[in-house]
């Protein structure tokens, strides 16, 4: 099959540090080449791939300081795309929603991930404009807030197998907390409940701009506050497997509807368990007392920290290995790109989840 994969422009494919959409661009197109269909990556030039390449900016828009709007670069990336199109079978896009009016006479072959939050108010009349279009959610919560669509399917995220090492012996004894510093994510909550719980607590999280301020202002004083707390910065794919691996549990105290959460199939991956607060996607991701614990409060978390220790480790990377690879993804998406071709998806069937399928959301 010759698959179109259309990736935004802010990180590079896969991200040098922080992009959860990007990272998983990378690791689906890579397990489609593996498994040998003939992928095309449209990416920013500084990706690096087993697919063809088509460099639609030199280098990922965020590392450029000299890009002050995004919205030109993506419009060349549209460019490029329509011009290359008939060139494919599937036309997969992950930039949300900016192809919409391109594509319409093109919804027989154009797949969308929907990768952010559902739940503002301009994105309703948007989706009701376009309600033919092929989309699929990554988590069955992310999916509540949109008016009637053509859902293809949810298909969960998955990470390469051998991405992230298990680490099946003795953690070292600290909770983790991984992502970026902002008010949804609760960094706050991850700080009381470590002091709580009498543990060691590691942050390697991302600051952008815009949350400066509340890094400043409520987490910076926490973290000074708390000679538990170590705050590591940023950190890359290489650490990322030293700092979950070696943690105790991952803390993800997070107050938003998270639409998946790759942070958790991460720590599963290197046998960590997680510590989750019942939001978004939480539900869907931990199996409640396998791979960690969901739970409703800060006094619950800390109780949950206990229990976390005593989890078996074989069994959190049991569940990785059942539910949340990329061949497992890739193998989901093929059988939508099929269903789609064969004309099985159209407006009104839901997903493939739906229609009885076992190949979504194992």
């Amino acid at each position: 099959m010759k698959i179109a994969q259309i990736a935004p422009l802010a990180e590079s494919v896969p991200p040098r540090l922080y992009g959860g959409t990007e990272r998983i661009v990378s690791y689906l197109t890579e397990e489609l080449v593996r498994q040998g269909h003939d992928v095309t990556l449209f990416a920013s030039g500084d990706s690096v791939t087993s697919a063809k390449l088509v460099p639609v900016t030199t280098m990922a828009l965020r590392l450029n300081p000299h890009v002050k709007d995004p919205i030109p670069h993506h419009m060349i990336l549209l460019d490029e795309v329509r011009r290359r199109a008939d060139q494919f079978d599937i036309l997969h896009f992950h930039i949300d929603l900016l192809h919409m009016p391109m594509v319409q006479d093109q919804l027989d072959h154009t797949v969308t991930t929907l990768h952010g939050r559902l739940d503002l108010p301009d994105l309703v009349p948007f989706y009701r404009s376009f309600p033919d279009s092929c989309l699929v959610s990554i988590s069955d919560h992310q999916r509540r807030p949109m008016p009637p669509v053509n859902w293809g399917g949810t298909i969960y995220h998955g990470l390469p197998i051998d991405l992230l090492p298990p680490r099946l012996g003795q953690a070292a004894g600290y909770l983790a907390f991984l992502g970026r510093i902002s008010p949804e994510k609760r960094p706050d909550r991850a700080i009381r409940i470590a002091a709580q719980a009498g543990h060691p607590l590691k942050i390697a999280a991302k600051i952008d701009n815009v949350d400066r301020a509340y890094w400043d202002n409520e987490i910076a004083p926490l973290v000074r506050a708390h000679p538990n707390v170590e705050f590591i910065g940023e950190i890359n794919e290489r650490q990322k497997a030293e700092f979950l691996g070696n943690a105790a549990a991952l803390l993800f105290p997070i107050d938003w509807p998270e639409p998946f959460g790759l942070v958790m199939i991460e720590a599963m991956a290197c046998a960590t368990p997680v510590i989750a607060f019942r939001c978004g996607s939480v539900p869907e991701i931990i199996d409640h007392g396998v791979s960690g614990f969901v739970v409703n409060s800060e006094v619950e978390a800390v109780a949950a920290v206990g229990a976390a220790l005593k989890l078996d480790r074989a069994g959190v990377r049991a569940a990785f290995d059942t539910r949340f690879t990329a061949t497992r993804m890739a193998h989901d998406y093929v059988a939508l790109y099929t269903d789609l071709i064969a004309g099985r998806v159209a407006p009104g069937l839901g997903s493939l989840r739906d229609k009885g399928s076992d190949l979504l959301v194992a």
